[in-house]
Order: C-alpha cells, then sequence, then structure tokens
C-alpha cells in the first residue's frame, strides 16, 4: 500500500497533501512507532509500505 493511500484510509475529509501530513506528523511525533519502523527498513523517501510496516502503523494508530 502506498503512504497517500493509507494517509487518506485515515483522513479521508484531508486533501491528499493534508492527510500526507498527519501521517506523516503522527509517525514523527511517536519514538517508539518511528523506531519500530526503521528496524522494518522504513525509509522516509519509500512511496510503499511493506505489509511489516503496515502491521507496525496499525498496532500504534489502529486500523482506519
Amino acid at each position: 500500500m502506498t503512504k497517500s493511500d493509507l494517509a487518506m484510509l485515515y483522513a479521508p475529509e484531508l486533501s491528499m497533501r493534508g492527510a500526507l501530513n498527519r501521517l506523516y506528523r503522527w509517525i514523527h511525533n511517536d519514538e517508539r512507532l518511528m523506531a519500530d519502523l526503521r528496524a522494518a527498513n522504513y525509509r522516509e523517501r519509500s512511496h510503499v509500505l511493506t505489509r511489516r510496516q503496515l502491521e507496525i502503523i496499525y498496532s500504534y494508530l489502529g486500523e482506519p
């Protein structure tokens, strides 16, 4: 799944850019989440999230 797709699932009322910004803030404001994502080879410039990265995000934020 792309980050844009995930962001829009969490914030369908926002523009794509606004939803991405919100998702970015949620991820980067949680040091444990960011550390777990980095351990799963998360790269900020990557457009696609792996299944493992999605599972980590869901474990912190809940499923959209």
